[in-house]
């Protein structure tokens, strides 16, 4: 999964082709889809991007290039991104939605142990300043 294929969606919404600019029918037209959507909605799915990347880096990614796309250096990143976002937007979303992210967030810091041949000390791992030790 390269970030081409993430992003795909992303880069469809606000770009007409790399050398043009948006016209200003089409940002305008831009900001009015964002506007019409759910601040819950960015937030999980901002969440979920990060989530999704992670789990590459972890070597979690389904097929047989799994192993090749394990990046414990760029994982350690972004599980810590989550987890300070996470933590962050749980006030906001309510316990409804931050408890599946959390969820997938210990999983996450769990995958990155069991990948890990150095062992983080209790505490230090990815994300565990915002979110305490995992066990």
């Amino acid at each position: 999964m390269s970030s081409s294929d993430n992003n795909s969606d992303t880069r469809n919404t606000f770009q007409a082709a790399p050398e043009e600019a948006l016209t200003d029918a089409e940002a305008s037209s831009v900001v009015r889809d964002i506007a019409e959507v759910p601040a819950i909605e960015v937030i999980t799915t901002a969440a979920v991007h990060l989530m999704s990347a992670a789990a590459v880096k972890c070597g979690l990614a389904a097929g047989p290039d799994a192993e090749e796309l394990k990046d414990l250096d760029e994982a350690r990143k972004l599980i810590t991104a989550l987890a300070g976002f996470v933590t962050a937007a749980a006030p906001e979303i309510g316990s409804q939605h931050a408890g599946p992210l959390r969820d997938g967030l210990r999983s996450l810091q769990l995958a990155f142990r069991e990948a890990s041949t150095i062992q983080d000390a209790p505490g230090k791992g990815p994300g565990e300043k915002f979110t305490g030790a995992v066990n």
